[in-house]
């Protein structure tokens, strides 16, 4: 076996395996232990984070910050890999944001000079844009690895009445236009809960006395209806324009049942929990004539009240 391919090898190996010794390796490969230590120098000088621990019970691990083996790309499947990640630049938090920028980086830098004049030119013709969104979303990685490890976790939560402490364990996060999303199951509701990452102040480990609950079979393709209401739900009913169905879509994301004609207007029709009716109000006062609000009479009261309020607060200047 050629040293190159016995090297490349050689870093498949150590990435499978958690700990290894020397001796080991030199068994698996059929060479001398001196033949190793020099390829294991060799890896490390190459960014292959190893540790060695010495004693009778010593040996090798690699570090948690892997290295993958050279992977061979074609120019077509590198320019897609390179687009792929630069159609997220928009957003203004992503998880693996600083990896995502590394990699990209790697890609160009080892491009031929003709595939990078190429995507340069193509970075001028080709966009994915998104609403501009202004608040940052600084935890996704927290409350994704969350979700990957079924752990539960504390957040501040910002409403209309300030900042709430919630216990909850995720489910995963997505993105729809410009804002990030993660629906988990919420400790203090009993159920599913759909929370707005922008609006999560603080993410925490300290949740005591909290069982984590096995969601391994719930993901995002399948929590809506995962688990039974125990908040008291109302109708609505809402008559939307054109305008106003492009920033209802905007804001309410999936949460929300649109309906949407052949004209462009259409209507939100479907149900909306108790607890969110100040939420609702000031959403649909600032549609102004893109919105009227049909049912519940409960939303139509406080949206009396509150635009009584902003008359009274402006005729007093």
């Amino acid at each position: 076996m050629s040293k190159s391919k016995r090297l490349l090898e050689l870093m498949q190996t150590v990435n499978r395996k958690k700990k290894f010794t020397v001796g080991e390796l030199a068994r698996e490969f059929g060479v001398s232990r001196r033949t190793i230590l020099r390829d294991l120098q060799e890896l490390g000088e190459l960014g292959v984070p190893l540790y060695s621990e010495v004693g009778p019970s010593g040996g090798y691990q690699v570090l948690n910050e892997r290295i993958l083996p050279p992977i061979a790309f074609r120019e077509e499947e590198a320019v897609a890999l390179f687009f792929a990640s630069h159609a997220l630049r928009h957003y203004s938090n992503l998880p693996f944001e600083g990896e995502a920028q590394t990699a990209l980086q790697k890609f160009y830098h080892y491009m031929s000079g003709e595939v990078r004049d190429r995507i340069d030119e193509m970075k001028n013709r080709v966009d994915f844009v998104i609403p501009e969104r202004t608040a940052g979303a600084p935890y996704l990685q927290a409350l994704l690895d969350a979700s990957v490890l079924q752990k539960v976790i504390r957040i501040g939560y910002r409403t209309a009445g300030g900042v709430s402490e919630r216990d909850i364990q995720p489910i995963g996060i997505y993105a729809s236009s410009g804002l990030w999303y993660c629906p988990a199951y919420c400790f203090l509701r009993g159920s599913v809960r759909l929370f707005r990452c922008d609006r999560i102040a603080s993410v925490s480990d300290q949740a005591p006395n909290r069982q984590a609950l096995d969601l391994s079979q719930i993901h995002l393709g399948n929590w809506e209806g995962a688990f039974p209401e125990t908040e008291k739900y109302i109708p609505c009913r809402v008559a939307l324009t054109e305008e106003g169905v492009r920033v209802c879509q905007a804001e309410l994301g999936r949460r929300t049942l649109i309906q949407i004609r052949e004209d462009g207007s259409g209507a939100v029709d479907g149900t909306i929990p108790v607890s969110e009716l100040p939420y609702f109000a000031t959403l649909f006062i600032g549609l102004g004539n893109d919105a009227e609000v049909l049912e519940p009479p409960e939303l139509i009261e406080l949206m009396k009240k509150k635009l009584q309020a902003l008359l009274e607060k402006y005729s007093a200047k």
